[in-house]
């Protein structure tokens, strides 16, 4: 019998022990910026309302670190992360809010039900600021020195436990 009539069947065979392989193999879950080290992308938003936008300029030269946190009121994970950076907030840290591709009414509802920390929200409605931050979704934090420089990046919602070690991380950039 010629080796040709079985290259299918071997060909099958390679494949499911390559996807069996694979699939026990846990998933990488974080990407990360780029953007981490280096000075805050060049963006400007419009506000919220009769708010204030926010820009780069907004993130740099200041008395002490911020928190940039790019957030959606679509975004479950934001919702439970609110209390978290309510306490942040409390604490001393300036936070900064992105809207990413949301409407201002849906923002407005959602801080006003899960509480507003920011000192500023700008409204990202194509998602570039998130692309130049290097974000890879919501929610997703940066910690930006006061030379405006990205010093930490978190991805997903911060847990209560997350709270101490950001504040820690800051401190380091005061």
């Amino acid at each position: 019998m010629p080796l040709s009539r079985f290259l299918p069947l071997l060909a099958l065979l390679a494949l499911g022990v390559f996807l069996a392989v694979n699939l026990g193999r846990p998933q990488q879950a974080t990407i990360r910026s780029a953007m981490v080290g280096k000075p805050v992308p060049l963006f400007a938003l419009p506000g919220l309302g009769d708010r204030p936008g926010l820009a780069t300029a907004d993130l740099a030269g200041g008395q002490r670190p911020v928190l940039v946190n790019f957030f959606a009121s679509w975004c479950l994970p934001c919702r439970v992360e609110a209390p978290q950076l309510k306490a942040l907030a409390e604490a001393g840290l300036p936070i900064h809010g992105i809207a990413l591709r949301d409407t201002p009414a849906d923002i407005a509802a959602f801080l006003a039900r899960h509480g507003d920390p920011f000192v500023r929200i700008g409204r990202d409605e194509q998602g570039q600021a998130a692309i130049a931050f290097g974000s890879s979704g919501v929610p997703e934090t940066f910690l930006v020195d006061r030379k405006g420089i990205i010093r930490l990046q978190h991805q997903g919602e911060i847990r209560p436990e997350h709270v101490a070690e950001i504040l820690a991380e800051a401190k380091k950039w005061q």
